[in-house]
């Protein structure tokens, strides 16, 4: 049996101060390819290039990753402001689309940091674009060095920094088989109000949402605010959500292609 195809979400990029590239982590790649056990395919984060519906007819599933831009604010009612910059509206656009598009025709997804975030405001929920400055809420951004610079040793950005306590009968504690697991933390924004079908199945100690799932959807369409693709291979907790999205693409590709 080949493979399934997995499409995996592109940000725009200026490169070279004058070249707009698409880009994705190689760690997202390489989970799917190792954990997964799937073929990762990028496509573009922009509307003018990336057709939605023929994009859902060649892959068995979509991963949106994480992200530097944040979710523009208008997506979900709110000004924009400088302080919260920078911005990938090509991407929003896309994520936003491919999201509803999977739900409604049983595409497996699997959001990942801002892959989440992008879930949640498909189904019209809200982001806060600085979760530090809430009340009681810890800073969930990378850890950076004394001098302001951020950290260049990926073991320290990347370590577990907190816990993250599951709902009680819910997808991804039937996942774990325990109650509490322990990730890591890069990001800013973070869920303020869930939308409609988005039911939160995971809060970190301060509340902050970690983990959701698409109420009714036909097919794995879960999210983690952590960065799962860090060492999937080894780390046990990344390890299992992605061998959970590999087993709903090989459904999927058994759907559309009995004999694949």
């Amino acid at each position: 049996m080949s493979k399934p195809l997995v499409g995996v979400i592109g940000s725009t990029n200026l490169l070279n101060d004058r070249h707009l590239v698409q880009m994705t982590g190689e760690r997202n790649m390489r989970a799917i390819k190792d954990v997964a056990g799937a073929i990762p395919m990028m496509f573009a984060g922009t509307p003018e290039i990336t057709d939605v519906a023929d994009l859902i007819e060649a892959v068995d599933g979509v991963l949106l990753t994480g992200g530097r831009a944040n979710v523009h604010p208008t997506r979900f009612g709110v000004e924009p402001h400088p302080a919260h910059e920078p911005y990938d509206e090509l991407r929003d656009a896309v994520a936003l689309a491919v999201t509803r598009a999977c739900v409604e025709q049983g595409v497996p997804i699997f959001g990942v940091c801002r892959g989440l975030q992008e879930m949640n405001v498909a189904f019209g929920g809200t982001l806060h674009p600085e979760v530090r400055d809430l009340p009681g809420r810890m800073n969930h951004r990378a850890p950076r060095t004394e001098t302001g610079e951020f950290h260049p040793d990926p073991l320290v950005v990347f370590a577990d920094r907190h816990d993250v306590a599951l709902t009680p009968g819910g997808a991804f504690r039937a996942l774990y088989g325990r109650d509490v697991i322990r990730v890591n933390s890069l990001h800013g924004q973070a869920v303020l109000t869930p939308g409609e079908r988005v039911v939160i199945e995971g809060l970190a100690e301060d509340g902050t949402v970690e983990a959701i799932r698409i109420e009714g959807a036909r097919a794995f369409a879960l999210g983690v605010q952590w960065h799962a693709e860090y060492e999937a291979h080894l780390n046990p907790i990344n390890r299992v959500v992605f061998e959970a999205f590999g087993e709903a693409l090989r459904k999927r590709q058994l759907e559309r292609c009995p004999g694949a």
